[in-house]
Formats: C-alpha cells, sequence, structure tokens
C-alpha cells in the first residue's frame, strides 16, 4: 500500500540535486566494481576499446544493481514511516 501521490513525475520538475546525487552514487559504485576487479578507470582507459567496454558493461550493471537495491530499500522505508514526505 502506498501514500501519496502516486502520479507521474514531471521530469522538469524532478529536483536536479536528487538527480545529481543519483549520478554521483552510480559512479561510486562503477568505482567500487572496478577496485574489486583490481583495476583503476585510467587502467580501463588505457586498455583496448573492446576490453574496456566489457569491463565497463560489468561496472555498469554492477552499479545499476546496487542502485536498485538503494531504491528498493528507499521505497521500503518510505512505506514503513507512511509514505514520502509532501513537498
Amino acid at each position: 500500500m502506498r501514500y501519496g501521490n502516486d502520479a507521474p513525475t514531471n521530469p522538469e520538475l524532478t529536483d536536479t540535486g536528487a538527480r545529481e546525487s543519483y549520478e554521483h552514487l552510480e559512479q561510486a559504485y562503477i568505482l567500487e566494481y572496478l577496485r574489486s576487479q583490481g583495476l583503476t578507470l585510467e587502467q580501463v582507459r588505457a586498455m583496448p576499446a573492446e576490453q574496456a567496454k566489457e569491463i565497463m558493461r560489468a561496472a555498469s550493471l554492477y552499479a545499476s544493481t546496487q542502485m536498485a537495491t538503494v531504491e528498493a530499500r528507499a521505497h521500503l522505508v518510505e512505506e514503513l514511516h507512511g509514505g514520502p514526505r509532501a513537498l
């Protein structure tokens, strides 16, 4: 059960700061993945294009999975606390 306004969000009204925060978080997850593979972004950039593409594809998948987890947890917290806060 969800409380509050379930209308589609207008992208033009979306908080730019929140969008930037998500971008920073996504970048952090990509770097986290690269570190887990013993790599830096600079090392990946120096690789042959096809190899770099495969590594970045895996890093992007990892980041997307982590972001989905963050979003799911945020929705759960909203529901546990009675819905999203009013603006």
